[in-house]
């Protein structure tokens, strides 16, 4: 597939400006709950590019974030490469079964063609965004490669294979990071800004295992796809990832994202400056199940605790449930709107 007039935005200087405080902004892990707002179901949307463009524009409209995040989902991917996916109305698609179960069927799998499954739509509806928004950057979403792994692998059976059966989940490895480069590189002709990583399943990996498994193939990612004009943002929201910093400066990654396991403040000591460091409000308990009062104080107070760390963006711990109330979103938005005027 070739792509033309793609107007491309200088993440350098976008990333440079973010850091000076220049327009600086709350960027959530927001794109299902604009359903409610198109009075449609989760199932309608992940299979139609018009509706996931309308859907952005109304979190642009809505939120003013500080990027725009394309739809993803932890399923995309597996279902290219054959995994069967349960998908209900309101509910984000997951994977159900397991399509690997030995080394012969990890020698057996194929690496699918970028367009299969649901990933040309993703990629469109990314193409037909950018050609609308402008002024702010357009990420991609997808996977990480051992969270793929497990997915095809079945979760539970992936982390007793890299003890018990580790060179077929190497095998399985190389096949996801193949595809994963095909395919953030899709996103990248189409005109994206860059994509947001999601690796989940590193996060509850031993520091050794997920240097193994994870960060190695991860790094080959990043450095297959990132330049000046397209940056990597990794999200791990697991409970180990204040154990793995080295990796995570291995990785060198624009921009990092971490889930609400952690401290984030924590995260911000140890890593470095000159990268952005996101997060980590809960997604579900407090932005979707808490109140608008109750998020305005939790907000505001993590916004405090992080004031003297210029490489900080307040988001969601991971992705905000697709009934999320928009109300509460709404006043998630405001604090941090209202917080960043005052702090410029």
């Amino acid at each position: 597939m070739i792509y033309i007039e793609v107007n491309m935005m200088e993440i350098e200087k976008w990333l440079n400006d973010v850091l000076e405080k220049k327009n600086k902004r709350a960027m959530p892990i927001i794109t299902f709950p604009a359903a409610t707002k198109l009075n449609i179901s989760v199932k309608k949307l992940i299979n139609d590019t018009d509706q996931q463009v309308a859907a952005l524009k109304i979190i642009k409209e809505e939120c003013n974030p500080l990027a725009i995040l394309g739809f993803m989902d932890l399923s995309v991917e597996a279902e290219c490469f054959g995994a069967e996916i349960k998908v209900t109305d309101n509910e984000v698609p997951t994977v159900v079964g397991q399509l690997i179960e030995d080394e012969d069927d990890a020698q057996a799998l194929k690496v699918p063609a970028v367009g299969s499954g649901r990933s040309q739509l993703y990629i469109d509806a990314i193409k037909k965004t950018k050609a609308e928004i402008k002024d702010i950057p357009i990420l991609g979403g997808c996977i990480g490669p051992f969270s793929l792994a497990g997915r095809l692998m079945d979760v539970s059976e992936a982390m007793i294979n890299c003890y018990e059966e580790p060179e077929m989940v190497h095998i399985v490895l190389k096949k996801a990071t193949k595809f994963l480069i095909d395919y953030i590189s899709a996103y990248k002709e189409a005109g994206a800004d860059g994509i947001l990583m999601a690796e989940p399943l590193a996060g509850v990996l031993s520091p050794v295992l997920a240097t193994e498994f994870s960060s190695t193939y991860v790094k080959k990612i990043v450095t297959a796809v990132q330049d000046e004009n397209f940056m990597v943002v990794y999200h791990n929201c697991g409970n180990n990832t204040l154990k793995m910093i080295d990796d995570f400066k291995e990785i060198k990654a624009r921009a990092y994202h971490f889930g609400n396991a952690i401290n984030i403040k924590k995260m911000l000591e140890l890593m470095p400056k000159d990268c952005l460091v996101m997060g980590n409000i809960d997604p579900v308990e407090i932005i979707s199940n808490g109140t608008p009062e109750t998020i305005k104080e939790i907000t505001l107070n993590l916004l405090k605790e992080c004031k003297d760390y210029r490489n900080f963006i307040i988001s969601s711990g991971c992705d905000i449930p697709p009934l999320a109330p928009w109300k509460n979103i709404k006043a998630f938005m405001e604090v941090c709107e209202n917080y960043y005027e005052n702090d410029s």
